[in-house]
């Protein structure tokens, strides 16, 4: 009788090793990605805003616009000004690209599947919130943000909690809102905290509601606990992610950039900022903050060189809601993991939550 059983138990066992091996993977991918995250986002950017803050804070100010300088004008359109964009973009912006990757590649390899899943897996408010509240210690630009959003959507994060986070970190960006308020006046990072947490949920509602046939997994078992691999197998995943994001990600993402900074002359007209008025110009306005792609904060001194030009506070408004939300390189980039149709949605949100800005502070 007793050799009928120790079968039996040693499968038992074998099973509670396997699921104790499993469990120890999972806390150690996490931890991993824990330590990426904290380690990287201290030295991009919680550290350095801290520090920009202060400086916002006594002179009022964040430095000179990327589009023109200290003037209103911007370099006239040609190869060359498509070059000293990408060069002061990338330069603003690389340390932040290369976390992102780095994250993006972390998310897919170390983080548990089913855990993930279940904090931002189910189409709903709750998957949301958690996604927002995570954007808010991110902290990233749109582009910058949207290689994590690609490995949230490659293990299997929900279209609206994606879009979340996606959103919710250049919009809701702390930081941000302080450069805001002490740079433009707190009238302004009140209406950018409020109009953002709509815009935010908006869109992810809307993701939700238009990705209910991509059969992203509602309900995960407790026991489901999958990693990507182990020991060195995880690793290797790692590896893996983070070269298909290179070689998918950086070209084309590179080659917008140049060719939307070598247009910024007929995106940045001074014409259209500085003297037009009335819901046409900031719907027009509103369409050029929703393509054009900046680094994070770079709104607070392009809208300020504008004002100070003559600018008037509606297009002022626009520009703060569109210009850091979305932008055509954060669309490449993330191109693959939604459909065509929930982008359109997102941006088509952007471009209204612009004039939707123009006209409170006109009104």
């Amino acid at each position: 009788m007793n050799t009928d059983k120790r079968p039996a138990m040693s499968l038992r066992q074998d099973v509670l090793l396997e699921r104790d091996g499993g469990l120890k993977q999972a806390l150690w991918g996490t931890l991993l990605f824990a330590v990426i995250a904290i380690v990287g986002l201290f030295i991009v950017k919680w550290s350095p805003y801290w520090h920009k803050a202060h400086v916002a804070a006594a002179v009022h100010g964040i430095g000179a616009s990327i589009v023109s300088g200290k003037g209103v004008h911007p370099e006239a359109v040609g190869l060359h000004a498509g070059w000293s964009y990408t060069l002061a973009y990338f330069k603003s912006v690389w340390q932040a690209v290369v976390l992102a990757l780095l994250m993006g590649a972390s998310v897919q390899a170390f983080l548990p599947r089913a855990w993930l899943v279940k904090a931002l897996g189910r189409p709903t408010h709750s998957s949301t919130a958690i996604a927002t509240a995570s954007s808010v210690a991110t902290m990233m630009c749109t582009c910058c943000t949207a290689p994590v959003v690609v490995g949230l959507r490659r293990a299997h994060a929900a279209a609206g909690s994606a879009l979340a986070f996606l959103l919710g970190n250049p919009v809701l960006n702390p930081a941000t809102l302080v450069f805001i308020g002490f740079v433009l006046g707190w009238k302004y990072a009140g209406l950018r905290l409020g109009l953002g947490m709509v815009l935010v949920f908006a869109v992810a509602a809307i993701a939700n509601a238009l990705s209910k046939d991509e059969g992203v997994p509602v309900s995960v078992p407790a026991a489901a606990i999958e990693t990507r691999g182990a020991g060195s197998n995880m690793f290797a995943a790692w590896l893996r992610e983070l070269w298909i994001e290179l070689y998918t990600i950086i070209p084309g993402y590179v080659a917008i950039v140049f060719i939307v900074g070598a247009l910024q002359a007929w995106l940045f007209p001074p014409g259209l900022e500085l003297h037009a008025s009335g819901i046409g110009a900031v719907a027009a306005i509103s369409a050029l903050g929703t393509l054009f792609v900046i680094p994070t904060a770079g709104e607070v001194p392009i809208i300020q060189t504008l004002q100070h030009a003559g600018m008037g506070q509606g297009p002022a408004a626009a520009l703060l809601m569109t210009l850091p939300a979305i932008s055509l390189p954060s669309i490449f980039i993330v191109r693959k993991v939604f459909s065509a149709r929930v982008l359109a949605w997102a941006a088509l949100c952007v471009f209204f939550s612009g004039i939707v800005a123009g006209l409170i502070v006109m009104l």
